[in-house]
């Protein structure tokens, strides 16, 4: 292998998860992103109730973040302002407060668990223009987003997150 090759694993491995494929119905497998960058970065990861929800959360900005931006660009092929400002609908603290609002009575036990984790939450950051009730359900949210993502569960987060947004449009 070059040296800047990565190592994604063939069908079959831990990384890829074929009961993932359920979403999109398309009979194709989906990866599991986390454990290849554990894999190729060599980083033994951490069982799952050891992060704490603030980590979560950190790692869920980002995978929330990704998945609206990905809906977004394909969506449209536009100027990256008015990308931004269709982003913007999804990511702000009151959007993602009200996707957790309507996705919470549809979260497993465990999901839910996590939710309040991230949002029980003492934050050092605060709500730029935003309630602080919003900023600790959107930071719940993030935590339930990571961890969906570090676990694996790529299909359940795209399932939520699906469900979610549908309120927001």
């Amino acid at each position: 292998m070059e040296e800047n090759e990565m190592n994604i694993p063939e069908q079959g491995e831990a990384a890829l998860q074929s009961d993932n494929s359920a979403l999109a119905g398309s009979g194709d497998t989906r990866l599991d992103l986390a454990a290849i960058i554990r894999d190729n970065f060599g980083v033994p990861g951490e069982p799952m109730n050891r992060y704490s929800p603030l980590a979560l959360a950190f790692m869920g900005d980002s995978v929330y973040e990704i998945v609206i931006r990905s809906m977004v660009v394909q969506e449209a092929n536009r100027p990256a302002g008015q990308l931004n400002k269709m982003k913007i609908k999804y990511v702000n603290a009151a959007a993602q407060a009200k996707i957790i609002e309507y996705l919470e009575p549809r979260l497993t036990e465990e999901e839910s668990e996590v939710y309040k984790r991230g949002r029980n939450a003492k934050s050092y950051t605060s709500a730029k223009n935003q309630s602080v009730t919003d900023y600790r359900k959107a930071t719940g949210l993030e935590a339930l987003c990571g961890y969906l993502y570090l676990k694996g569960d790529m299909a359940r987060l795209l399932e939520l997150l699906k469900d979610g947004v549908s309120v927001i449009e």
